[in-house]
């Protein structure tokens, strides 16, 4: 039984380390939404999210209040809205109709963000399914508050690079649309491998259809507290490095569950899942990088870089399994380069490369996330970089994800500003030896051996 007491113990945690809860999220299911007439959808649409979601920030703000625990963000996913529209969306236009209410009911609610606005396609694409990805630059160009998602790839089922290749070119045509505010709308798109259900975080987040109506999803956020436990063993063993990653884990799994709890009990809506991800933001102290060099590293991307955030990954999830019976979403460490201050000072000094991260995304929890890259990127180049991460998650049965933004007008040496949690990136090398005969094969890379397990 989770009481105050544990809360209490977090104080010094919450004032001096940056702890916080990054997200309440609401999952709303809008399967029974569906109609013929794209009108009564969006007017379905509304009125759902208008009346589940209602008291979602301020039931959020009164926990803050009651327990002393920041909470970061308010948010919503909902059903992936190519199945939501498949009856009624008959052009892509239709489907920005859906975006824009998605949009006008999040900020009637005042939540953050919300993520849905996705496709399934890891084994191919429906018709509706490409008129939601080609309404994708379009839709972010024209709303504030909606994020975007495309499932590709699986381990069961292999990769679609039909859609890798037209995702390409999606990004591009984002980062054209979007191109007076630093090529933004691209931040809320992303590319997955193995999509998960019910991450709480965002752009990804997305209502998966084997979830219940109504749920609560928990993200709880923590590097600063891992960050000064590390500091208290500094020089000492593996061992006493992993335990003292684990309690810290679990302390801060304890506070996201008790939150978790409160907010189900007085929105009356099932509580879901607590996903265990360290997600930095730009502030001092905040930062997974920092965490990575107070284990010894110089930098992050210097050697044994890989293997430190492998163990990271690993102890957090271990420490927060035991905290809850309901561990789910991503659940492991964030290493997004422009929400991490370390991250951005070990790309500007060179430490880290394009090459390295991707050598990371093999034991961290997402992929190639926030990463900013000159703007004259082809489109090609960009497909070719998604199916390389979807292929690290469909072959290491992982999520993997992708969330490139390439910068318009922008060249190696710049620097985008996102603002907010989204940070600010310096715009990295990109390799640009040619794969469009690759790209351009199309048709579907096979599930992996190891995937037949029936």
């Amino acid at each position: 039984m989770i009481n105050v007491f544990e809360v209490q113990e977090t104080n010094k945690m919450i004032e001096e380390s940056n702890l916080d809860v990054r997200t309440i999220t609401m999952g709303i299911s809008l399967l029974d939404c569906c109609d013929n007439d794209v009108d009564v959808v969006c007017d379905k649409i509304y009125r759902k999210i208008t009346e589940k979601a209602a008291n979602l920030v301020k039931v959020g703000e009164q926990i803050e209040l009651d327990y002393g625990i920041p909470i970061v963000n308010k948010r919503i996913s909902v059903t992936p809205i190519a199945l939501v529209g498949g009856s009624c969306c008959k052009t892509p236009e239709d489907y920005v109709k859906i975006a824009k209410t998605l949009d006008r009911a999040a900020h009637t609610v005042g939540i953050n963000f919300l993520g849905g606005y996705s496709a399934l396609v890891s084994k191919g694409m429906t018709p509706a399914d490409k008129l939601l990805i080609e309404s994708i630059p379009q839709a972010l160009a024209e709303t504030e508050l909606v994020c975007s998602s495309v499932n590709v790839g699986s381990t069961k089922t292999g990769i679609d690079m039909d859609a890798v290749k037209m995702l390409g070119e999606t990004v591009k045509k984002t980062a054209e649309l979007t191109k007076d505010n630093d090529s933004l709308g691209c931040a809320k798109l992303v590319i997955f491998c193995n999509a998960p259900d019910d991450n709480p975080f965002m752009a990804g987040a997305f209502h998966g259809v084997t979830e219940g109506d109504v749920v609560i999803n928990v993200g709880v956020s923590g590097p600063g507290v891992v960050k000064r436990a590390i500091e208290e063993v500094k020089g000492q063993d593996f061992g006493v490095l992993c335990d003292t990653i684990k309690k810290t884990a679990f302390k801060v799994t304890r506070v996201g569950q008790l939150v978790a709890q409160e907010a189900s009990r007085r929105l009356n809506v099932p509580f879901g899942i607590i996903d265990l991800s360290l997600a930095p933001t730009p502030a001092v102290g905040d930062s997974v990088a920092e965490i990575l060099q107070e284990m010894g590293l110089e930098r992050v991307g210097a050697p044994g870089t890989t293997a430190a955030l492998a163990l990271l990954n690993d102890q957090v999830k271990k420490g927060g399994i035991m905290a809850s019976s309901y561990v789910g979403g991503l659940s492991g460490a964030f290493i997004p380069v422009s929400e991490d201050q370390g991250m951005i000072d070990s790309v500007l000094e060179g430490a880290l490369t394009m090459e390295k991260l991707e050598a990371m995304t093999c034991v961290c929890s997402v992929g190639l996330d926030m990463i900013a890259i000159p703007g004259d990127t082809k489109a090609t180049t960009i497909s070719g970089m998604i199916a390389d991460e979807m292929a690290i998650g469909m072959i290491n049965q992982k999520t993997t994800a992708v969330r490139l933004i390439p910068v318009h007008g922008m060249k190696v040496g710049d620097t985008a500003e996102f603002g907010g949690l989204l940070g600010y990136a310096p715009i990295m090398k990109v390799n640009e030896f040619d794969c469009s005969d690759f790209i351009n094969r199309g048709g579907r890379i096979p599930a992996p051996i190891h995937s037949f397990k029936n």
